[in-house]
Order: C-alpha cells, then sequence, then structure tokens
C-alpha cells in the first residue's frame, strides 16, 4: 500500500501538466480562430482539461496537507511549508474555479468575440502561479528533504 505521504508527490504533476497543455492549447486555438468556448472539438477538449486541472488540483492540495501532517507529526517545521501550503490551496481553488467557469462558458456555447483573449491570459496567469507554488514543493523536497528517504553519501 502506498503511504499517505506519498500520494501528494504522485498526484501533483497531473495539474501541472494539465494547466501548461491548456495555455498551450488555448493559444493555438486563439491563433487559429477556433473558440475555446463553444461546444465544438477543440472547446469540449479544451474545458475538460481546465476541469480536470481543478480536479485533480484539489485532490494534489489535500493529499499536500496530509503529507505535511505526516512531517510535522515527526518534527518537521518549515515556513517554506507554510508558504507551499498557502499556494497549493490557492491554487487549487483557482483552477477549480476556472474548470467551473470553463464548462459554464461551454454550456452557454457562446464566443467571447474581442474577449476571448482572457481565456489564454487567465491560463497563462494560472501557469505562473502553479509554477511558483512548484518552485516551494521543489525546495520542501530538494533542500529539506521533506517526507523522502535521504541518501546515505560516500565521503
Amino acid at each position: 500500500m502506498i503511504a499517505i505521504q506519498h500520494i501528494h508527490p504522485i498526484l501533483v504533476h497531473f495539474p501541472i501538466v494539465l494547466i501548461y497543455t491548456l495555455v498551450v492549447l488555448d493559444l493555438v486555438a486563439l491563433a487559429s480562430s477556433n473558440a475555446v468556448t463553444r461546444r465544438s472539438g477543440v472547446g469540449t477538449i479544451s474545458t475538460f482539461v481546465a476541469l480536470a486541472a481543478g480536479v485533480f488540483a484539489i485532490g494534489t492540495w489535500f493529499y499536500g496537507g496530509l503529507a505535511l501532517d505526516h512531517a510535522e507529526a515527526a518534527g518537521f517545521s518549515s515556513a517554506i511549508a507554510e508558504t507551499h501550503e498557502s499556494l497549493g490551496g490557492i491554487t487549487a481553488f483557482a483552477f477549480l474555479t476556472w474548470g467551473v467557469v470553463r464548462v459554464a462558458l461551454w454550456v452557454r456555447n457562446r464566443e467571447l468575440g474581442p474577449l476571448a483573449i482572457a481565456v489564454p491570459v487567465i491560463e497563462v496567469a494560472g501557469a505562473a502561479l502553479v509554477t511558483v507554488t512548484a518552485y516551494y514543493g521543489g525546495l520542501l523536497v530538494y533542500d529539506l528533504g521533506v517526507n523522502v528517504a535521504r541518501a546515505a553519501t560516500g565521503g
């Protein structure tokens, strides 16, 4: 059975990849004059990638909290962890909100016209947010070694 503190690092890659994929998909769609808010092929794929990013982000945030609880129970404490946890919550709920907004736009099945540029702009901001969140997560693992076994080094 997988240890509870290891589920977060397994899940975390999904929302990261999904938001970056969404940015590329929607930028290409915008450049091609394809509306991602319509119930078209590209619109449907884009909408459900956005929703999947939100759902995976919530799951990742939840299991991240459990992983932090596990680390703290073992005596770990760090301001970096608190920053990562806060950013993770903001990221998760922002992605879920965006996914729900995208589904609502898709259901309406209308083009946004000149406002269509807002879709990839919002997603680029989301990608920046996930990048900063991931940076702090990387500090936890690679600099502080939280919830990982340290390799023995020979000297």
